[in-house]
């Protein structure tokens, strides 16, 4: 049994989807990773994974280059035969579903992090895109043996409705999962309030109304220091330059960390979470915070409030508002009670709903679907699961 997975970043497979791989090779499958090659190929595979390198640019457009790595991607499917093929985000989704119905019809799990700036950016030249993704997804999604993994309702419901992708072939599975022993909750620090923003730093994510909210707020006398946790992504078009970024810092609008590793210790420094994004598949980092037992302050839009219900672990403000998130800011910095209870009912969502275990156990579920029952799912039986199959049995 053999499960190939393709994916642009080899980062980003290491933060999202290592638990998953390591599960299914727990349940006997032979994993194999095709990736570009990064700072985290070494780590891939001192765990022992075998990566085969993508010659693969996320934001090229150059078609001799595109041609060259679907070429790439047809070639490594005849040799290596998988059984069960997983795709991740809009390019290995294109080229390896097309890639798989030229080897036979390989079965294949197709997933969208999220919609993303061709659904977000209104632009003439965005809009024109958006027909051609439309077109290009629609063709990917036709297959009766693959199926479309969305992280919300509200980009299965698009999906459905623009005729893109067959209703009884979607499903949404939220996030990639948290570890809930990595991330756990510690008291709030001493000092200044520390409101973070941790995100790429991208102008979608809501950086520029983070910015505009810490000025508003310190001209209103309002104490706190406001920090931004994250890299610029040069292959991203809404990349924010590391220049301006600098300047917020000088300027003292913000704090800048730049990319940080420990995001646990980093989480729980804060007194409350922000991620004012346009749109979203489901943010991890929302879910490590809950997971910190931290309050958010996020945006009513796709995504997020699949990841925060309002009032519940976190307030919901409109996206691209920048006085309406200082508000919501405000009310949490001068409410230490309200932060704390948000906080614990975020931890027992992050728990019982967002988990590895939880995420990993649909999805390995979702695979065994797709495989017919050849692939059992014994690993991830709770307890008491597995004694009802003994007793059973």
């Amino acid at each position: 049994m053999k499960l190939l997975f393709l994916t642009t970043e080899d980062s980003s497979f290491w933060s999202h989807r290592l638990q998953l791989a390591h599960a299914a090779r727990k349940e006997g499958a032979d994993v194999v990773i095709m990736t570009r090659s990064g700072a985290y190929r070494s780590q891939l595979e001192r765990e022992g994974f075998r990566v085969i390198v993508w010659s693969i640019s996320r934001k090229s457009l150059n078609p001799i280059r595109e041609l060259r790595s679907f070429i790439q991607v047809l070639s490594t499917y005849r040799a290596e035969r998988p059984d069960l093929v997983h795709h991740i985000a809009l390019k290995p989704i294109v080229y390896g579903t097309l890639a798989s119905r030229l080897c036979g019809g390989i079965a294949s799990v197709n997933t969208l992090t999220g919609l993303g700036p061709v659904f977000t950016r209104t632009n003439m030249f965005v809009k024109v895109l958006r027909i051609f993704v439309t077109k290009l997804l629609r063709m990917s999604f036709g297959a009766v043996n693959g199926r479309v993994i969305v992280q919300n309702e509200n980009d299965r419901e698009l999906l459905i409705r623009e005729g893109i992708a067959a209703e009884e072939r979607t499903a949404v599975i939220p996030g990639f999962g948290v570890d809930t022993e990595q991330f756990m909750p510690r008291p709030e620090r001493g000092g200044d309030p520390l409101v973070m923003l941790p995100a790429r730093m991208l102008w979608e994510k809501g950086v520029r109304e983070f910015v505009e909210a810490a000025r508003e707020l310190r001209e209103r006398g309002i104490n706190a220091r406001m920090v931004l946790v994250g890299a610029p992504d040069p292959n991203n078009p809404g990349c924010i330059s590391e220049q301006r970024l600098r300047e917020w810092a000088k300027a003292k609008s913000v704090e800048w960390w730049g990319h940080q590793t420990d995001m646990p210790a980093i989480l729980c420094q804060a007194h409350l979470v922000c991620l004012p994004s346009y749109r979203e598949g489901c943010p991890k980092v929302l879910l490590e915070a809950s997971a910190c037992g931290r309050a958010v302050v996020t945006t009513d839009v796709p995504g997020c409030r699949q990841a925060v219900a309002h009032e519940v672990n976190g307030l919901l403000v409109p996206a691209r508002d920048a006085k309406a998130l200082g508000a919501a800011i405000e009310r949490l910095l001068k409410d230490p009670e309200l932060r704390r209870r948000l906080g614990a009912r975020g931890r027992e969502r992050a728990v019982n709903e967002f988990s590895h275990s939880v995420i990993v156990s649909q999805m390995m579920g979702l695979y065994e679907k797709l495989l017919e029952g050849k692939w059992s799912r014994t690993a991830f039986q709770s307890s008491e699961e597995k004694a009802e199959a003994l007793t059973e049995a």
